[in-house]
């Protein structure tokens, strides 16, 4: 099976999983995000173009099955599947902190963008509660979900000798 279809089935179960089991499995205010855990593991492994094209699809498939706005979590995990992909391609794809960073960083970075896009298409969010208590939440359970799921990713993403794996990143000067 290529690297394509294994992420694009992925994907889509992390998706379904996100928006049937995962989203209503509330902790604190929060819920696991699975489908962006998933698109971590992606982005780390095959680089900045496969993680923003899984989490563009990941989003779109999570934004259809929940009635959501449309395009506000394509956008959100199209921009952190790039930058995750091309900070494993540039610097960390095989740290042991690679990981933990990319957890932490990812869901900061979708509470603050996706309190901020709702708060411009006028939708009532509570800056408090989002960006407070349920961050902290979300953080703690999305580095628990984040353990297996990472090991899923390095396990059916690994390289092959032919070089299945994205190139590293050469800097200059």
């Amino acid at each position: 099976m290529t690297h394509a279809v294994k992420i694009a089935v992925l994907v889509f179960v992390a998706g379904v999983l996100q928006a049937t089991v995962f989203g209503s499995a509330g902790v604190f205010g929060a819920t696991p995000d699975l489908l962006l855990v998933t698109l971590l593991a992606i982005a780390l492994r095959r680089g900045a173009v496969a993680g923003a094209l899984a989490g563009f699809l990941g989003g779109l498939l999570l934004d259809v099955a929940t009635l959501e706005s449309l395009g506000v979590t394509s956008l959100l995990l199209t921009l952190v599947g790039y930058w995750i992909g091309r900070f494993g391609e540039t610097t960390a794809r095989d740290r042991a902190y690679a990981p933990v960073i990319s957890v932490v960083a990812a869901t900061v970075f979708v509470a603050v963008g996706g309190y901020m896009l709702h708060y411009m298409l006028g939708a009532d969010v509570l800056a408090a509660r989002a960006l407070g208590t349920a961050l902290l939440a979300a953080l703690g359970l999305n580095l628990v979900v984040g353990a297996p799921v990472f090991a899923l990713g390095r396990l059916l993403l690994r390289s092959d000798e032919r070089g299945g794996r994205a190139g590293e990143v050469q800097l200059l000067g």
